[in-house]
Protein backbone atom coordinates (compact mmCIF):
# COMPACT_ATOMS: atom_id res chain seq x y z
CA UNK A 1 0.00 0.00 0.00
CA UNK A 2 1.38 3.43 -0.91
CA UNK A 3 0.99 6.59 1.17
CA UNK A 4 -2.41 6.69 2.80
CA UNK A 5 -4.38 8.36 5.56
CA UNK A 6 -5.21 6.27 8.62
CA UNK A 7 -8.52 7.06 10.32
CA UNK A 8 -9.38 5.81 13.80
CA UNK A 9 -12.95 6.64 14.85
CA UNK A 10 -15.60 4.56 16.60
CA UNK A 11 -18.36 6.12 14.50
CA UNK A 12 -18.99 4.17 11.30
CA UNK A 13 -20.74 7.19 9.79
CA UNK A 14 -17.75 9.45 10.49
CA UNK A 15 -15.30 6.90 9.07
CA UNK A 16 -17.35 6.56 5.88
CA UNK A 17 -17.68 10.33 5.44
CA UNK A 18 -13.92 10.77 5.80
CA UNK A 19 -13.17 7.81 3.51
CA UNK A 20 -15.47 9.02 0.72
CA UNK A 21 -14.22 12.61 0.96
CA UNK A 22 -10.55 11.67 0.90
CA UNK A 23 -10.91 8.93 -1.73
CA UNK A 24 -12.64 11.38 -4.08
CA UNK A 25 -9.73 13.79 -3.58
CA UNK A 26 -7.23 11.04 -4.44
CA UNK A 27 -6.09 10.02 -0.96
CA UNK A 28 -6.23 6.31 -0.07
CA UNK A 29 -7.69 5.64 3.40
CA UNK A 30 -7.36 2.79 5.90
CA UNK A 31 -9.85 3.10 8.75
CA UNK A 32 -10.37 1.38 12.08
CA UNK A 33 -13.21 1.47 14.63
CA UNK A 34 -10.88 1.28 17.65
CA UNK A 35 -7.30 1.13 18.86
CA UNK A 36 -7.33 -2.63 19.34
CA UNK A 37 -8.07 -3.35 15.68
CA UNK A 38 -5.57 -0.72 14.53
CA UNK A 39 -2.75 -2.08 16.72
CA UNK A 40 -3.58 -5.63 15.61
CA UNK A 41 -3.36 -4.56 11.95
CA UNK A 42 0.01 -2.88 12.58
CA UNK A 43 1.38 -6.30 13.57
CA UNK A 44 0.36 -7.90 10.25
CA UNK A 45 2.55 -8.25 7.17
CA UNK A 46 0.38 -5.90 5.09
CA UNK A 47 0.74 -3.03 7.57
CA UNK A 48 2.68 0.08 6.66
CA UNK A 49 3.20 3.44 8.33
CA UNK A 50 0.90 6.27 7.23
CA UNK A 51 2.17 9.83 6.82
CA UNK A 52 -1.08 11.14 8.37
CA UNK A 53 -3.36 9.75 11.09
CA UNK A 54 -6.79 11.21 11.94
CA UNK A 55 -7.83 10.13 15.44
CA UNK A 56 -11.13 10.62 17.26
CA UNK A 57 -10.58 11.92 20.79
CA UNK A 58 -13.18 9.80 22.61
CA UNK A 59 -13.60 6.04 22.46
CA UNK A 60 -15.57 3.68 24.64
CA UNK A 61 -13.16 1.37 26.39
CA UNK A 62 -9.63 1.59 27.70
CA UNK A 63 -7.79 3.84 25.24
CA UNK A 64 -8.91 7.26 24.06
CA UNK A 65 -7.51 9.20 21.11
CA UNK A 66 -4.91 10.95 23.24
CA UNK A 67 -3.54 7.58 24.44
CA UNK A 68 -3.49 6.26 20.88
CA UNK A 69 -1.38 9.19 19.71
CA UNK A 70 1.04 8.86 22.65
CA UNK A 71 1.49 5.12 22.02
CA UNK A 72 1.98 5.52 18.28
CA UNK A 73 4.40 8.43 18.67
CA UNK A 74 6.47 6.28 21.04
CA UNK A 75 7.18 3.94 18.13
CA UNK A 76 10.22 5.06 16.08
CA UNK A 77 8.43 4.13 12.84
CA UNK A 78 5.86 6.87 13.53
CA UNK A 79 8.44 9.62 14.10
CA UNK A 80 7.48 11.42 10.86
CA UNK A 81 3.76 10.72 11.02
CA UNK A 82 1.46 13.71 11.49
CA UNK A 83 -1.46 13.23 13.90
CA UNK A 84 -4.69 15.22 13.69
CA UNK A 85 -7.23 14.97 16.51
CA UNK A 86 -10.92 14.90 15.58
CA UNK A 87 -13.33 15.76 18.37
CA UNK A 88 -16.77 17.09 19.18
CA UNK A 89 -15.20 19.19 21.94
CA UNK A 90 -13.83 22.59 21.02
CA UNK A 91 -12.41 23.82 24.30
CA UNK A 92 -8.94 25.23 24.76
CA UNK A 93 -8.09 22.45 27.22
CA UNK A 94 -9.14 19.78 24.70
CA UNK A 95 -6.88 21.36 22.07
CA UNK A 96 -4.02 21.69 24.55
CA UNK A 97 -4.37 18.08 25.65
CA UNK A 98 -4.25 16.99 21.98
CA UNK A 99 -1.14 19.10 21.38
CA UNK A 100 0.57 17.66 24.45
CA UNK A 101 -0.26 14.13 23.27
CA UNK A 102 1.42 14.92 19.95
CA UNK A 103 -1.36 16.05 17.62
CA UNK A 104 -0.22 18.62 15.09
CA UNK A 105 -3.74 19.85 14.30
CA UNK A 106 -7.31 19.64 15.59
CA UNK A 107 -10.63 19.35 13.74
CA UNK A 108 -13.90 19.96 15.56
CA UNK A 109 -16.93 17.82 14.66
CA UNK A 110 -19.03 18.47 12.74
CA UNK A 111 -16.59 19.76 10.14
CA UNK A 112 -17.02 20.63 6.49
CA UNK A 113 -15.36 18.43 3.90
CA UNK A 114 -13.43 21.52 2.76
CA UNK A 115 -11.93 21.82 6.24
CA UNK A 116 -10.91 18.16 6.23
CA UNK A 117 -9.34 18.46 2.78
CA UNK A 118 -7.52 21.64 3.77
CA UNK A 119 -5.93 19.90 6.76
CA UNK A 120 -4.97 16.84 4.72
CA UNK A 121 -3.56 18.98 1.90
CA UNK A 122 -1.57 20.99 4.42
CA UNK A 123 0.30 17.91 5.56
CA UNK A 124 0.27 15.68 2.48
CA UNK A 125 -0.02 18.11 -0.42
CA UNK A 126 -2.54 17.91 -3.19
CA UNK A 127 -2.90 14.27 -4.22
CA UNK A 128 -3.06 14.94 -7.96
CA UNK A 129 0.07 17.12 -7.83
CA UNK A 130 1.90 14.50 -5.77
CA UNK A 131 1.01 11.79 -8.29
CA UNK A 132 1.93 14.01 -11.23
CA UNK A 133 5.32 14.88 -9.69
CA UNK A 134 6.02 11.19 -9.09
CA UNK A 135 5.16 10.32 -12.70
CA UNK A 136 7.36 13.15 -14.03
CA UNK A 137 10.26 12.00 -11.86
CA UNK A 138 9.81 8.39 -12.97
CA UNK A 139 9.77 9.45 -16.64
CA UNK A 140 12.88 11.58 -16.27
CA UNK A 141 14.76 8.79 -14.50
CA UNK A 142 13.79 6.30 -17.22
CA UNK A 143 14.96 8.72 -19.91
CA UNK A 144 18.23 9.33 -18.09
CA UNK A 145 17.45 12.98 -17.40
CA UNK A 146 17.08 12.57 -13.66
CA UNK A 147 19.71 13.64 -11.20
CA UNK A 148 19.05 10.59 -9.07
CA UNK A 149 17.80 12.85 -6.29
CA UNK A 150 14.26 12.81 -5.01
CA UNK A 151 12.17 15.82 -6.02
CA UNK A 152 11.90 18.53 -3.39
CA UNK A 153 8.54 19.58 -2.06
CA UNK A 154 6.63 22.50 -3.52
CA UNK A 155 7.32 24.41 -0.28
CA UNK A 156 11.07 23.84 -0.58
CA UNK A 157 10.96 24.97 -4.22
CA UNK A 158 9.14 28.13 -3.19
CA UNK A 159 11.71 28.85 -0.49
CA UNK A 160 14.52 28.23 -2.95
CA UNK A 161 13.01 30.72 -5.45
CA UNK A 162 12.62 33.35 -2.69
CA UNK A 163 16.21 32.85 -1.62
CA UNK A 164 17.44 33.21 -5.21
CA UNK A 165 15.42 36.44 -5.65
CA UNK A 166 16.86 37.74 -2.37
CA UNK A 167 20.40 36.96 -3.56
CA UNK A 168 19.69 38.74 -6.86
CA UNK A 169 18.47 41.87 -5.04
CA UNK A 170 21.45 41.76 -2.72
CA UNK A 171 23.84 41.75 -5.72
CA UNK A 172 21.86 44.50 -7.44
CA UNK A 173 21.73 46.87 -4.45
CA UNK A 174 25.11 46.03 -3.03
Amino acid sequence: MSAFVMVIDDSLVMRKIVEVCLNRAGYPVKSFPDAEKMFHWLETAEACIPPLVLVDACFPGKLDGYDIIVRLRARPAFARTVFVMISGCNGILDRLKARIAGAKDYLTKPFKTEELLAVVQTYLGVASLRDEEALDMERSLKEGRGSGLLPVSMHEQSLQRRFERFQGRERMYG
